[in-house]
């Protein structure tokens, strides 16, 4: 064991790496400079088969910051990108950083409410997005009721030369869009000579890059604030933990995340520009196509989630395409089921590596090293730099002994600068000497492997997404026949958790079934809040206050996984 109790976990580092590694830290647009200048020619984004070199993105991108900088992107402007996977995100979250912008992340899966809320909360003036259905009419709409003063509208299919009508539907159709002085075509952003003024970052970790919104550890969602810091020390920690993997402009990287997912974001966009990689856009999941794209493209690394993982093994192609190009497979966003990293490891050939990490986090938090023994139920050790502990869940000062169960908590040059405009928000997530409460339970054992045992707060984990029961019961409040709700997490074979409704109905109200909540539900809510399981009672649990109570309904589920048969 580690003389020092505090850093127990430094006797588990592989020989050829070091703990106190030095972490470089600078502007983001820095990562795109250096590929540009090592590797000019190299591609940089393969999109439905249409290349973009790293020279053609870094002219992209200028030429976005001097379009955003004449429609007035300076410091303290924040600009929202409301994206799938397609290049546009690419250019116009690095053209506004090169602007002097703050990019703020909005999710398609978001009901109208919750973007509602996220662009008052954040002061987003412009917001870029695409022509399709699923996305501009719902942007074009909340103009009218947000603060959003300016549209910036791309075409799905600008950057591929011949993209099939299968690949141009996987998103849906488009729509007509009409374009005046407050709605631009992405085109038309780009339509200059890349002449834009550079604003100097003279302390990157006093910088914002980015408002990612998060529920933190409890309530409604709030904007992790993100420096240059934050995310370019992730950037360093990621390279050391797997620099004995990758080469140098050597990789392809299969994205399919969803880039404005923070694990997306720092994975598939900003560690591949550091690692010049090539990567492989796919604006959605789809199991064949993943594995047809590793078997055809020779990809080399796929980050992903476990439904991810598990929709692969259950296809059929899995064990008859070639997929010994993957030197990398790395599962987040949720807690990955043994079963499927030891099955995953015999199909595909390549270890399925696991960490922890969170939106406050910039992602990175633990990671397992490579020729390590595996640890079932562990996510690794602290990455290069981060600090771990076990507090008491009392909230008293200290860590605790190894073995002790308490919440984990963490400090490093990744950790979140604090919310946007919750200084209160901001002193209750943090210790007196800067470490991040994470709201996670768990423990570290004498060598420094971190457990994950469970949450303090109420919060769902959905396929990698934080769904908050509050905004569930919420929405389920607003039917008429709907007294009394309690929203919990149950076992998903596929999600990991999914939310699970209890509900006591009003007096003489008319019952309804699960398909009539779901359709009402269908415009309040996000895809990846939707409900699993629906169950009406004549009275719901309650504290001896008189306020409800969820811990019952949590034992009742899992007695009854208990006495399920195998």
């Amino acid at each position: 064991m580690s003389a020092n109790a505090e850093l127990r976990w430094l006797d588990s580092y592989p020989d050829s790496m070091r703990w106190d590694t030095s972490l470089a830290t600078g502007p983001v647009w820095a990562l795109l400079d250096k590929a540009v200048a090592d590797f000019p020619e190299h591609p940089a984004i393969n999109f439905l088969g249409s290349r973009i070199s790293y020279r053609q993105l870094d002219a992209l991108v200028r030429r976005a910051a001097c379009g955003f900088q004449r429609l007035g992107v300076r410091p303290g402007v924040h600009v929202g990108l409301y994206l799938p996977n397609t290049p546009h995100y690419f250019i116009a979250f690095l053209g506004v950083l090169r602007a002097g912008g703050t990019v703020v992340n909005y999710s398609p899966l978001d009901a109208e409410r919750t973007l509602t809320q996220k662009i008052h909360d954040s002061q987003t003036t412009l917001m870029v997005t695409l022509d399709l259905a699923s996305l501009y009419p719902q942007m074009a709409s909340l103009c009218q009721i947000s603060g959003l003063q300016t549209l910036i509208v791309g075409s799905f299919t600008e950057f591929c030369d011949a993209a099939s009508d299968a690949q141009a539907a996987q998103l849906g159709p488009s729509v007509e869009v009409t374009f005046d002085q407050d709605c631009h075509s992405f085109a038309s952003l780009l339509d200059n000579e890349g002449n834009f003024t550079s604003w100097p970052i003279n302390d990157p970790a006093d910088s914002l890059a980015v408002l990612q919104y998060t529920g933190g550890t409890t309530g409604a969602p709030k904007g992790a604030m993100l420096t240059h810091a934050n995310l370019t020390a992730s950037c360093a920690q990621l390279q050391a933990i797997l620099d004995e993997s990758l080469q140098m402009g050597q990789e392809r990287v299969l994205a399919v995340l969803p880039p404005f997912h923070i694990y997306a974001l720092m994975i598939n966009m900003l560690f591949s520009l550091r690692m010049a990689a090539e990567v492989y856009l796919h604006p959605r999941f789809d199991a064949e196509s993943v594995l047809q794209e590793i078997h055809q493209s020779r990809i080399t690394t796929f980050p992903g989630v476990p439904t991810m993982f598990i929709g692969l093994l259950a296809h059929p192609l899995a064990a008859k395409l070639d997929l010994t190009s993957l030197k990398l497979c790395n599962s987040g966003g949720a807690p990955l089921p043994l079963e499927v990293q030891q099955r995953y490891q015999q199909v595909a050939g390549c270890a399925l590596r696991e960490g922890w990490g969170m939106t406050e986090t910039t992602t990175t938090g633990t990671f397992t090293p490579r020729d390590a023994p595996a640890r079932p139920g562990s996510c690794g050790i602290p990455v290069p730099g981060a600090q771990i502990r076990i507090a008491p869940l009392d909230g008293s000062p200290g860590a605790l002994p190894a073995g002790e169960h308490g919440e984990v908590c963490i400090a490093g040059l990744n950790v979140t600068a604090g919310y946007w405009q919750r200084p209160d928000a901001t002193a209750e997530a943090m210790t007196a000497d800067g470490f991040l409460r994470t709201g996670d339970i768990g423990y570290m054992d004498e060598e420094g492997w971190v457990y994950i045992v469970d949450r303090t707060k109420d919060m769902i984990l959905c396929s990698g997404y934080n769904v908050y029961p509050r905004m569930i019961e919420e929405a389920i409040y607003e039917h008429p026949a709907v007294e009394e709700v309690s929203v919990i997490g149950v076992e998903d074979a596929y999600r990991g958790q999914a939310p699970k409704a209890f509900i006591k109905l009003r007096t003489g109200a008319e019952p309804f079934d699960f398909a009539t909540l779901q359709n009402f539900l269908a415009t309040r809510l996000g895809k990846h809040e939707r409900l699993a399981a629906m169950e009406i009672r004549d009275a719901l649990p309650r504290t001896p206050v008189g306020k409800l109570s969820k811990k019952e309904l949590v034992e009742e589920e899992r007695q009854k996984r208990q006495c399920a048969p195998a």
